[in-house]
């Protein structure tokens, strides 16, 4: 049998703003179509944030989430993740909300508080409608806080939920933290382990970058884990093309990257899937469905969903 790689999809996140691109979706209809497209094209799994209608902003609201939850659930059977990392400018009581309310059966939890730059963005993107997206991406002064005690306390606050992680991790020391909370019997195997690879203020995109990453998780969790990559921007499919050959899964999204080519921006996040899709299957492998994502990641079904 083909090994069977799981593509997620990150429809709209909370790091590019809505002038940058007429394809993030922002209103709960763009998001609701994004993810059942993304679906449609091979995603196993959509990991979902909320923004204001009229904005654009991030909104960690547990109602901002309902409206499109709720259309995704009737017209999917993809996993659904909601995050739990909102926006670095969120308390963690902020981000953890929606997953709170309505238990999914995956969210997404950050590993370790890094410095956080988007002001990068700033060469290309000059002209925004909305006046919080250039103060938004000037800021130099974002640290994404997730301490020890902020991890815990999402572990704690959805241990009960059924919902298990998406571990993101941006450097070599989050994977390190990761291990403690295993060696605590705060999470459980299998790991769903996302890698993060050229944004910012976290680990570069480099191949010895990705290589050193998965060494170390190797040697940190053995077979208790299952390995998944993101590469921001242009690393994007690059980074997808090289985990897959290595044995592992991939995250791709309009959250994470505004590009299908060199110069060429996405024209949605169906597109993004059905590129790592055809590298899936180029490299005579075949894309997971949501039932073998779940199977793959131990999750509780999407019919626990409570929405």
């Amino acid at each position: 049998m083909s090994r069977k790689v799981i593509i997620t999809c990150a429809v709209t996140g909370a790091i590019h703003t809505p002038s940058m691109s007429k394809a993030l979706p922002v209103t709960p209809q763009e998001i609701a179509d994004a993810a059942v497209d993304a679906a449609e094209a091979g995603a196993a799994i959509v990991h979902l944030h909320a923004r204001n209608p009229k904005t654009g902003q991030p909104d960690q609201n547990p109602e901002a989430f309902a409206p499109f939850l709720k259309i995704i659930k009737q017209r999917t059977n993809a996993v659904i993740n909601l995050t739990t990392g909102g926006a670095p400018t969120m308390t963690v009581d902020e981000r953890v909300r929606p997953a709170a309310v309505y238990k999914p059966e995956v969210a997404s939890l950050n590993m370790g508080s890094m410095n956080f730059g988007f002001f990068g963005m700033l060469n290309r993107f000059k002209k925004f409608e909305h006046d919080w997206e250039l103060k938004h991406l000037q800021n130099k002064d974002i640290v994404f806080r997730n301490t020890f005690q902020d991890i815990e306390y999402v572990l704690k606050t959805l241990a009960e939920t059924g919902t298990r992680f998406e571990f993101e991790c941006y450097d070599t020391a989050h994977l390190y933290n990761l291990a403690y909370f295993l060696e605590q019997g705060l999470v459980k195997p299998p790991l769903f382990i996302q890698t993060v690879f050229g944004l910012q203020g976290g680990t570069g995109a480099h191949p010895e970058d990705v290589l050193h990453m998965k060494r170390t998780a190797d040697r940190l969790f053995g077979d208790k884990y299952v390995w998944s990559v993101l590469g921001a921007g242009r690393n994007q499919l690059p980074i997808a093309a090289m985990a897959a050959a290595m044995g592992g899964n991939i995250r791709v999204g309009l959250e994470d990257s505004l590009w299908a080519a060199p110069g060429r921006m996405a024209s949605s996040n169906a597109e993004q899937v059905t590129l790592a899709r055809k590298i899936v299957e180029g490299l005579g492998l075949e894309i997971a469905t949501p039932d073998e994502a779940r199977e793959m990641l131990d999750l509780k079904g999407g019919d626990k969903l409570e929405v």
